[in-house]
C-alpha cells in the first residue's frame, strides 16, 4: 500500500499530543462542586468512573484514521508486457583432438562447453543454434529459443567422435548458410578454434565473404595459451600420453574473418579470459528490450473512513449515555 499525499501522515504526531490535553483537561474539569467530599473517598469506583477515558480514546482513534485517510491511501497494481526482437546466433565450436590440450581447467573443450552454456543461459529471445566441426562440420542442433534442449545437445558433443582436422571454412559456410534464411535483424556466428584450416573444401576467407554477403557478422575466437600447452596424444599401444607442443592458432585468418564481416577477434588465453571474451561478445550483441508499464491505482481511504466514523457514534453514544459528565 502507498500514499498519495504522506505529508499528512506527519499530523499522527499530533494525536498524542492531542490526547493528553484532552486527559489533563479532564482531570482539571469538575462535574459538580462540594464543600467537603472527603465521605465519598470512601465509596468505590464504578465501572463508567473506570471508563472515563474511553470517549478520549475513541476520539484519537478517529483523528488518526481521519489523518490516514487524508494521506489517500492506495493499493498499486503494475504489470508489465515486454517485447524484444531476438537474434540469430550459430555456435560453432572446434571439436579436433587438440581441444583436449589442458592449458585451460580441465582442457580447453570443457572450458569452451562450460562457457558456451553459461552464454545461452544469458540469452533472452535470441535463437541459438550450435555446429561442431573437426574433419567435417556437423549440425548439433539447429536455430531453437528451447534452450534447455540446446543445453542438453550441447552436454552430448564429445572430441573426437568427428575425424579429426580443423575445416574451419566448411563450418563457416555451414553456420552462414543456417542464417541466411532467417528474418531476425541481427545474425551472428561465434566461431572458437585452436588451430588452423587444414581440411574441408571451403577457404574461411572465402566463407567470410559469403557471410558478408548473406549480413552475417562473425565473431572468431582462437584458444590457447602463447607458446607451448600439454596435448593429449592417442598411441595405439600405449594408449593417451601429454606432450608439450607449440600452440598453433593462425591468428590472422582468424582476425580477417571477423573483419570481412564487421565481427572482432579475440584471443583466450584462459578459461577466465574465454569467459571475459562470451560476456564482450553478449554486451556487443546486446538484444533490445521494450517494456510497456501499466499501473493501476485503487483508492483505500474508505477503509479507514468507515471505522473512523464508527468509533465517532460509540463516542457519541457512550458520551452521551452511560459516560456522560454531569453537568
Amino acid at each position: 500500500m502507498t500514499f498519495a499525499d504522506p505529508a499528512w501522515l506527519w499530523l499522527l504526531a499530533l494525536v498524542p499530543v492531542v490526547g493528553l490535553v484532552e486527559w489533563w483537561r479532564g482531570r482539571q474539569r469538575a462535574g459538580l462542586r462540594f464543600s467537603n467530599v472527603r465521605l465519598a473517598d470512601a465509596v468505590p469506583s464504578t465501572w463508567t468512573q473506570r471508563l472515563r477515558w474511553l470517549p478520549t480514546a475513541l476520539r484519537m482513534g478517529v483523528l488518526a484514521l481521519g489523518i490516514v485517510a487524508l494521506a489517500r491511501p492506495q493499493t498499486t497494481d503494475v504489470i508489465r508486457e515486454q517485447y524484444a526482437e531476438g537474434i540469430d546466433i550459430m555456435l560453432v565450436l572446434d571439436t579436433s583432438t587438440s581441444m583436449r590440450a589442458e592449458d585451460f581447467d580441465p582442457n580447453r573443450f570443457e572450458a569452451a562447453r562450460t562457457v558456451a552454456s553459461e552464454f545461452i543461459d544469458n540469452r533472452v529471445s535470441d535463437r541459438v543454434g550450435l555446429i561442431v566441426f573437426a574433419a567435417k562440420a556437423y549440425t548439433q542442433t539447429p536455430l531453437t529459443l528451447d534452450y534447455n534442449f540446446l543445453q542438453r545437445m550441447l552436454d552430448e558433443v564429445q572430441v573426437g567422435v568427428i575425424e579429426d582436422g580443423t575445416a574451419i571454412g566448411t563450418a563457416l559456410a555451414m553456420a552462414t548458410n543456417r542464417l541466411k534464411s532467417t528474418e531476425a535483424q541481427s545474425k551472428v556466428i561465434i566461431l572458437l578454434t585452436d588451430g588452423q584450416n587444414n581440411r574441408g573444401e571451403i577457404d574461411p576467407v572465402t566463407a567470410a565473404e559469403v557471410a558478408e554477403t548473406m549480413g552475417v557478422r562473425v565473431y572468431s575466437i582462437g584458444v590457447g595459451t602463447r607458446g607451448e600447452a600439454p596435448f593429449v596424444v592417442d598411441h595405439p599401444f600405449t594408449g593417451q600420453s601429454r606432450r608439450m607442443m607449440p600452440v598453433q592458432i593462425d591468428e590472422d585468418m582468424l582476425r580477417t574473418v571477423a573483419q570481412q564481416t564487421g565481427g572482432r577477434y579475440f584471443r583466450a588465453t584462459s578459461k577466465e579470459g574465454l569467459r571475459t571474451v562470451y560476456e564482450e561478445i553478449d554486451q556487443l550483441e546486446k538484444t533490445e528490450i521494450e517494456e510497456r508499464v501499466y499501473t493501476d491505482r485503487d483508492e483505500r481511504y474508505p477503509l479507514f473512513l468507515w471505522p473512523a466514523f464508527g468509533l465517532l457514534c460509540i463516542e457519541v453514544l457512550l458520551s452521551t449515555t452511560v459516560l456522560r459528565r454531569f453537568p
